[in-house]
């Protein structure tokens, strides 16, 4: 397949039990209509502003789902759940809502195809809606039990992978229980979507915090705190060993890897000046963010093509690899990375209902203006690079 083809590996739902059930909560996570206008708002954020954000049928309704993918050119879009998944539940409610979750996502899916009859796409409507799991972690939450998630993802021909945030079982992702997990995706070959929820901490939103007391909306938290809690949580990852026991692990990082690429040459120098760790890795850390895979939502095409350049360097830093090329380190880079939307969020400001949505098109443009990419590359970013890696060729 050499056309250009558009896989959204980056775009959000939430199932319509989930959305009941957020319904019935006074705390957040929460849907609730405490507005002048009795209009529903989404409070997903520990520490929420405004109440939370608007919220409607794009969330949960495969027809606008798939309205958007039509008006954007999107052939075929992964979707997943939207934080703060699970996270917040008893363990036991956690599994048994995992397990709804992944049904209603399978179904979301299947239903989804008769609303892309008679689209421009070329693919087969049955092909255009995949889907992302949900694992049941929670604090108290047993690792067999989401090995069993995994395995059923695994053999689902609708799911292709799984979402997970930063937490892990409460103690974050370099918890030693969760060990079995990460050796059942590796050898599941399962890819594992890590994204942000928590930001940087609740102190943040403190008059002495980071994000001081000035109304700024969402921007800190979303554009500062989403990305660095995405470099912690990897760098954790990094730092426990995981990808020297599970080299074929496939983890994909949300928002072009957050702060990591940018900050993994001081990652790597604080680890060989630091006698805890400096000798606890195989190779040197930046070596392990080319095991890695990337979405494309960074908005611009410095941006896009620094997290190529810096991801390809990788085999530079392997341990005992004298011979690593010093050339083309941004296409080693681009095959690990995939356009993505963060669909519904992001919304235009002024909503019409049919407009073109400027956090797809930023994307778009990004991917096109990066001078140094061939239309190779670009076709690769744009869903070359998703059909294989998830398995959708």
């Amino acid at each position: 397949m050499t056309s250009r083809i558009l896989v959204d590996c980056h775009t959000h739902i939430y199932t319509k039990r989930l959305v009941s059930l957020l319904r019935s909560r006074t705390t957040n996570p929460r849907i609730h209509r405490l507005t002048p206008d009795g209009s529903e708002k989404l409070a997903i954020l520990p520490q929420e502003v405004s109440g939370g954000r608007p919220v409607g049928p794009e969330y949960w309704d495969f027809r606008e789902k798939a309205s958007f993918m039509n008006r954007h050119g999107i052939d075929i879009s992964i979707v997943s759940l939207a934080n703060p998944w699970l996270d917040w539940m008893e363990p036991k409610e956690a599994i048994v809502s995992a397990d709804e979750c992944n049904k209603d996502i399978e179904e979301y899916c299947a239903e989804a195809s008769a609303a892309f009859t008679g689209s421009a796409s070329k693919v087969d409507p049955t092909n255009r809606m995949r889907g992302f799991g949900i694992l049941p972690l929670a604090t108290g939450v047993t690792a067999n039990e989401i090995v069993k998630s995994l395995e059923y993802i695994a053999a689902s021909p609708k799911l292709c992978g799984a979402i997970l945030g930063t937490r892990g079982l409460g103690k974050g992702l370099d918890d030693p229980a969760l060990e079995p997990v990460w050796a059942k995706a590796a050898e599941l070959g399962i890819v594992l979507f890590l994204h942000p929820h928590y930001g940087v901490g609740a102190a943040a939103t403190e008059p002495d915090g980071l994000w001081g007391v000035a109304e700024n909306g969402h921007v800190l938290p979303l554009a500062l705190g989403f990305p660095f809690e995405t470099a912690a949580a990897t760098a954790r990852l990094i730092l426990s060993g995981t990808f020297d026991r599970h080299p074929k692990l496939k983890i994909l990082l949300a928002h072009s890897g957050g702060a990591l690429p940018i900050l993994s040459s001081r990652l790597a120098s604080c680890v060989v000046h630091d006698p805890h760790v400096c000798d606890r890795l195989k190779h040197d850390p930046r070596y392990y963010l080319g095991l890695l895979y990337y979405d494309a939502v960074a908005y611009g095409p410095e941006e896009l093509e620094a997290v190529a350049k810096i991801v390809g360097r990788w085999q530079r830093y392997q341990t005992g690899n004298s011979a690593a090329s010093e050339t083309n380190f941004y296409k080693v880079g681009v095959e690990r990375m995939m356009f993505g939307t963060d669909n519904p969020f992001f919304p235009p400001v002024e909503r019409t209902g049919n407009e073109v949505w400027r956090s797809v098109t930023e994307n778009l443009e990004a991917i096109d203006s990066v001078k140094t990419w061939a239309e190779s590359d670009r076709k690769n970013v744009l869903g070359l690079n998703a059909l294989r890696i998830f398995g959708l060729e």
